[in-house]
């Protein structure tokens, strides 16, 4: 089992002064391996404070991000689930499910984690998972009417499973949603059967083209 902080859009201190108190008591220190951010972190002193919660942390560079040197887009395994994680400004229109699994193919990755429109998703579509975590500060956003509410999520992977728990900030009170999304068995037995086949030795001729109820911790 690992458990993974998807986080991102902060805008600190631009936007927001910081993140939500109530939050930060849930952010435990110790409990979390390892944290995916998809930018937007905005500064140094917020980038120090993930690395509190888990040394290992990842953070792709959003549009406003300039303190922190970042990659447009970076990808873990924890196998057999491949992870690509990017900002999403990168997606046109922002937010596009077709668009996201065009991205998610080109990086063979069997969850992609993007960022950008405030709001949290998680959706299950052409046997890939996506994940949105939204804004974990609440931050204003040209993407919304009103102001967004603060979310970030907790991926439990365990195999070919990925439980994901959504925790938002609503009315004052840190509510909880649990998703699930495993893996396609038949499409891991055909990677497994690829990655174990004998490969040619030739040379080639030529180069190719190229919802619940509130909670006291987080686990």
């Amino acid at each position: 089992m690992v458990l993974v902080l998807v986080i991102g859009d902060l805008h600190i201190p631009h936007r927001i002064h910081d993140l939500p108190s109530k939050f930060k008591k849930l952010l435990v220190p110790g409990k979390i391996q390892q944290i995916l951010c998809t930018g937007n972190v905005c500064d140094r002193e917020t980038y120090d404070y993930l690395r509190t919660v888990a040394a290992d942390v990842h953070v792709v560079r959003g549009d406003y991000d300039e303190s922190v040197a970042s990659p447009l887009s970076l990808t873990v395994t924890h196998s057999p689930i491949r992870i690509g994680v990017i900002h999403g400004h990168q997606c046109v229109p922002t937010g596009d499910l077709d668009s996201l699994n065009s991205i998610a193919r080109q990086m063979d990755v069997d969850v992609l984690i993007s960022g950008h429109t405030h709001t949290f998703q998680a959706i299950d579509h052409d046997g890939r998972f996506f994940v949105n975590p939204g804004s974990a500060t609440g931050a204003w956003s040209s993407y919304l009417n009103g102001d967004p509410t603060p979310s970030f999520a907790l991926m439990d992977i365990q195999g070919p499973v990925v439980v994901t728990y959504v925790y938002q900030l609503i009315e004052g009170e840190v509510r909880v949603e649990k998703i699930e999304y495993r893996k396609d068995a038949e499409a891991l037995a055909a990677k497994e059967r690829e990655a174990a086949a004998p490969r040619s030795t030739v040379m080639p001729q030529s180069i190719p083209s190229a919802g619940g109820a509130a909670q006291q911790s987080v686990w």
